[in-house]
């Protein structure tokens, strides 16, 4: 199994930065992503990582903006949020999958932090 415990939401003004920190136990997560979910939307990919720090991928509304990284023995995932919109506002949830085949889905999920961005 897999615990996936998320910190670092708050609120921050536009064109401000946060720093979101993802803490996982239990067993090796290979690749682990952020999701948001806005307010009446449907939860949303926002980026992913490997185990390693390579296969970076991200939504084309945070490329630029947003960055991911692993780091303490890939038992944290880290999602640097910079110049942000309201429309950035959210639920942020981090998510692992056990093995490198996308099929098998991210099965384990955070209990989320909530991001504000307003002035």
């Amino acid at each position: 199994q897999v615990q996936l415990v998320e910190s670092g939401g708050g609120l921050v003004r536009p064109g401000g930065s946060l720093r979101l920190s993802c803490a996982a136990s239990g067993r090796t997560v290979y690749r682990m992503a952020w999701f948001r979910q806005a307010p009446g939307k449907e939860r949303e990919f926002i980026a992913a990582i490997n185990w390693n720090g390579d296969d970076v991928g991200y939504a084309a509304s945070v490329k630029g903006r947003f960055a991911i990284s692993r780091g303490d023995a890939q038992k944290f995932v880290y999602l640097e949020m910079n110049n942000v919109t309201p429309d950035d506002t959210g639920v942020y949830y981090c998510a692992g999958r056990l093995t490198s085949r996308p099929s098998d889905g991210f099965l384990y999920w955070g209990q989320g932090t909530q991001v504000t961005v307003s002035s």
